[in-house]
């Protein structure tokens, strides 16, 4: 029976925050805009402007969310029981990766060098992981990987497919593809980093060719058309070019045993494999693998601090847009002041690790200078280790700050939440690069020393940054054991150092000022917003998210 009055429902959907309209994420970061034109990327903006326009859609936004709720599988045999070992993805996959490659993230810098490249990737690089970090995997061990191809005899047979901005999913022979990828597998279940661990073995076949037999724990990208990889060659370990095929009838004998369930990265497949007799060709020196693969793990490491800034950017972006539209307790969340002061402290965070990957890019921009190369060697490890973790933290924070709505997979929260630990672990943890900044300081202790001076004169009247370079000075000196102890400490205070040397030069005062206040003058936590003094200013907030 039909009862009059009655309705289902109960009340209207309000005080809900919008998701981010269209917009262009190159012209709305002031702190990228102008670290590129100061890093010497200027010449890329017209790129970088459209880039930053087609990224800022919301079309590719809720692309991004439904890869990531589509994770790769595995398809190990074809219907008629052939080993194939084909990794399946959702078709939004190809299009991330299409675009990368048309933006030549993937190898432009080194195939087709130009003034600035480094830099205008850096903020290709920063504006993709923005939206999907996944699709960065293959494009960053691949970049990676072309400096120490280059350097082998055959080359010229791989330089053509590296340089195409014409990205080719096809699984076939390289030389049937208009374009290539190649992922990398080093570590094994027993050795983790410690790579002299490993016990994959290669055994010379001949012709250059080498047969390798063993397994790789974590194997990057599986559906690229080579990987390096790392194996025991007589009594040390060499790096090797293994391909995905053969020839036109043959796939190479590297067996996928299973996908990784990984808590975050889920567009990406990262997997688990063996080696039965699969042939590789050797790069670099016989028994230098580990050193040529650390060289390539360098790359990588900038990749982790771009990829780290960029999802730090993209939660802050988010957590700004909801208190403007999140009204609580009579007013907007924006508008009370300990959310502003949270805020404001997260925005000091994105822009200060910003501005330090785009300083680090220049630094590869220009490898013939041996100042820039050793800044690039002691900072590289330094920043992958602070900006990663206070991604992770910052993330957690933004969550926060959209209260249980961020907590919803229907949101943007989670995902990038789960997705900032990965770039901390992947390519050496935070110990790892903590004492790879300790190896950097005393293979050029002079030079660390001066600059590090230096930093501290060209900032006179600032003491609180004077304070922070002389403990720096003072724990580089300290006898081994006890260094290592300090060694997180040390890391943290060269980044910060750098990072409040580059806002005093180049930011406005209002984000500088309280960036030393907060990060060198003491009195404030570890948590986002306790600070003695009062960060957040409208000019500040505006600046981070334009309203």
């Amino acid at each position: 029976m039909a009862v009059q009055g009655l309705t289902s429902e109960t009340h209207q959907v309000e005080n809900q925050a919008p998701d981010l309209p269209d917009c262009n994420l190159f012209l709305a970061d002031a702190a990228l805009m102008q670290g590129v034109r100061r890093e010497g990327g200027q010449h890329h903006e017209p790129d970088l402007e459209s880039w930053g326009q087609r990224l800022g859609q919301a079309d590719l936004a809720r692309l991004a969310a439904d890869i990531n709720r589509a994770s790769p599988v595995l398809r190990a045999f074809d219907r008629t029981g052939r080993r194939i070992d084909v990794v399946d993805f959702h078709p939004g996959w190809s299009e991330f990766l299409s675009l990368a490659f048309a933006q030549g993230m993937h190898g432009s810098a080194w195939v087709m060098p130009a003034e600035g490249a480094h830099v205008a990737r850096a903020a290709h690089y920063l504006m993709h992981g923005q939206i999907e970090a996944g699709s960065l995997c293959p494009v960053t061990m691949t970049s990676a990987a072309i400096p120490l191809l280059a350097r082998e005899p055959w080359f010229a047979e791989l330089q053509p497919k590296l340089a195409s901005r014409r990205y080719d999913a096809r699984d076939l022979p390289v030389a049937d593809k208009h374009s290539m990828m190649i992922g990398m597998g080093m570590t094994e279940k027993q050795g983790g980093s410690d790579l002299r661990g490993n016990t994959s073995r290669a055994e010379s076949a001949g012709d250059g060719w080498f047969s390798l037999t063993g397994h790789k724990w974590f194997f990057s990208s599986p559906m690229s058309d080579a990987h390096l990889m790392l194996a025991r060659d007589g009594d040390a370990h060499s790096c090797f070019y293994v391909p995905r095929w053969l020839d036109r009838e043959t796939r190479n004998g590297v067996r996928i045993q299973r996908l990784k369930d990984k808590l975050g990265n889920r567009s990406n497949a990262s997997a688990e494999v063996e080696f039965s007799g699969a042939l590789g060709r050797r790069v670099g020196e016989p028994g230098r693998g580990i050193a040529t693969l650390v060289e390539m793990a360098s790359y990588t490491r900038m990749d982790c601090v771009l990829g780290s800034a960029a999802l730090l950017r993209q939660a802050v972006v988010q957590a700004i847009h909801h208190a403007r539209h999140r009204q609580a307790f009579g007013r907007r969340l924006i508008d009370q002041p300990l959310m502003r002061q949270v805020l404001a402290d997260l925005a000091l965070e994105s822009e200060a690790a910003t501005t330090l990957a785009l300083r680090l890019a220049r630094a590869f921009d220009h490898p013939e200078n041996p100042a820039e190369q050793a800044l690039r060697r002691i900072l590289t490890p330094a920043a992958k280790f602070w900006v990663c973790k206070r991604a992770i933290e910052a993330a957690a924070e933004c969550m926060e700050v959209w209260g249980g709505n961020g907590y919803i997979e229907d949101g943007p929260m989670a995902r990038l939440y789960r997705e900032t630990p990965v770039n901390s672990i992947w390519e050496g943890s935070g110990n790892v690069m903590c004492l790879d900044v300790l190896r950097a300081a005393r293979q050029a202790e002079a030079l660390t020393t001066q600059e590090i001076d230096a930093l501290a004169q060209v900032h006179a009247d600032e003491p609180a940054l004077r304070a922070t370079a002389d403990r720096l000075l003072r724990d580089l000196r300290l006898a081994a054991d006890a260094q290592q102890a300090r060694a997180r400490q040390i890391a943290q205070d060269l980044v910060l150092l750098v990072q409040a040397d580059l806002l005093l030069r180049h930011a406005p005062d209002y984000v500088s000022r309280v960036f030393v206040d907060s990060r060198l003058s003491g009195g404030g936590g570890r948590v986002y917003g306790a600070q003695a003094s009062d960060l957040a200013s409208d000019a500040l907030l505006q600046r981070a998210w334009p309203d």
